[in-house]
C-alpha cells in the first residue's frame, strides 16, 4: 500500500488541483487520507482504480456507438 501526494495525483490523472477537489466535493473522486496536521495523501491504488473506471466508461460508451 502506498500513499501519494497531490503532485503525483495531478501527474497521474492530468487533472488540475482545483478539479480534483471539485470532484472530491461531488463524491466523484477518491478522498484524501489525513496524514499529519494539514498534510494529506491519496492511496495510489484508489487513484489507479479511478483511472481504470474512466477507461471502462469510455470503452462502454464507445461500444454503444
Amino acid at each position: 500500500m502506498r500513499i501519494i501526494r497531490l503532485k503525483e495525483v495531478i501527474d497521474s490523472t492530468g487533472l488540475a488541483r482545483s478539479t480534483i477537489y471539485k470532484l472530491i466535493n461531488e463524491k466523484s473522486f477518491p478522498r484524501p487520507v489525513p496524514l499529519v496536521g494539514r498534510s494529506v495523501g491519496w492511496l495510489e491504488s484508489e487513484i489507479h482504480e479511478w483511472i481504470k473506471a474512466r477507461i471502462a466508461e469510455r470503452d462502454r460508451i464507445n461500444s454503444l456507438v
